[in-house]
């Protein structure tokens, strides 16, 4: 992971643009992503402006050093020997939420930034009487990342109510993009590309009525609670969806569910989820998404394209 000298330039030179309290090396990923696995980052930081990450970013490029930006950590595996270079969670500014009610239209534009929590921001919402956020309330991610990854459940996506964001380029320059620009496409966006970072997402919401758009929340709170494995760590769905497929069922239909490599398993109560069932290591999660993918493969010849990012070597 570099020699010394590199080291101590990258931990004075972070300390420096960040602050003593905000780096931390060597830091054990299996505290920031959801499957709870994983070795440790070599440099963990924590960013609290624009300006900062520009010049983290900047750092990193003059010494050669990777960088990744993380949110929830709820679509990572991190691999057990770790990662190399630097994790940077978004904070601070980037946990600001504004809005603007415009009464007699009905609508309300809404500014969250990349480090807002999904379902925190579907709640706020849902507390003023503004619907289109209500499909995200129980999806583990941040702004950042369901923009990127243009999130979805129950039918709605974040292309259904977003209409612009503001992005980071790899040269440090700050865009603003319109949703057309954005490409929002099924679990896809222009930055999965262009390596772009979300600094923050305009959403345009409209008026309802709060008792309606909680008992939509709340039908939706029960169908995950009954469909799934909630008490597990995992990433959420392990798959994306197949066109004119369904991952779980085939996954299911391909005599998966329960199946076990140490300590990760398929979940009995949703097959599309692969779960830390037992003190599982990153390899172990690996090792079964590989497994299914090539079960997948043989019995259906169907491609299964994980969801799941993967950091480090595997």
């Amino acid at each position: 992971m570099g020699n010394t000298t590199n080291k101590e330039i990258m931990l004075r030179r972070l300390q420096e643009i960040l602050g003593a309290d905000h780096v931390f090396p060597e830091e054990p990923m299996k505290k920031h992503i959801t499957f709870r696995v994983g070795g440790p980052a070599e440099w963990f930081v924590q960013v609290d402006t624009v300006e900062q990450l520009g010049q983290v970013i900047a750092l990193c490029k003059e010494q050669e050093e990777p960088y990744y930006i993380i949110g929830n950590g709820s679509d990572l595996l991190v691999s057990d020997a770790g990662v190399r270079g630097v994790i940077i969670h978004l904070s601070g500014e980037f946990l600001e939420i504004s809005a603007k009610e415009t009464v007699n239209l009905g609508v309300c534009d809404v500014c969250a930034g990349a480090g807002v929590m999904l379902a925190a921001l579907s709640l706020r919402a849902g507390k003023k009487g503004f619907t289109g956020l209500e499909f995200a309330n129980g999806i583990p991610g941040t702004v950042g990342g369901a923009v990127l990854m243009n999130a979805g459940a129950y039918g709605g996506e974040i292309k259904d109510t977003i209409v612009a964001a503001d992005v980071m380029t790899k040269d440090g320059e700050i865009r603003h993009l319109e949703k057309e620009e954005l490409k929002l496409s099924y679990r896809h966006s222009v930055m999965m590309e262009s390596g772009d970072i979300v600094l923050r997402a305009y959403f345009k919401l409209t008026v309802r009525p709060k008792l309606q758009i909680f008992a939509v929340m709340e039908s939706y709170k029960k169908a995950r609670q009954e469909k799934q494995p909630l008490e597990y760590p995992s990433a959420g769905s392990t798959f994306k969806r197949p066109e004119g497929y369904f991952a779980g069922k085939l996954i299911q239909d391909s005599g998966l569910s329960g199946c076990k490599i140490g300590g990760a398993m398929v979940s009995t109560k949703h097959a599309g989820f692969v779960i830390n069932a037992d003190n599982a290591t990153a390899t172990d999660v690996y090792k079964l998404i590989q497994h299914i993918q090539a079960t997948v493969k043989e019995k259906f010849q169907v491609e299964l394209e994980p969801e799941v990012r993967f950091l480090g070597e595997f």
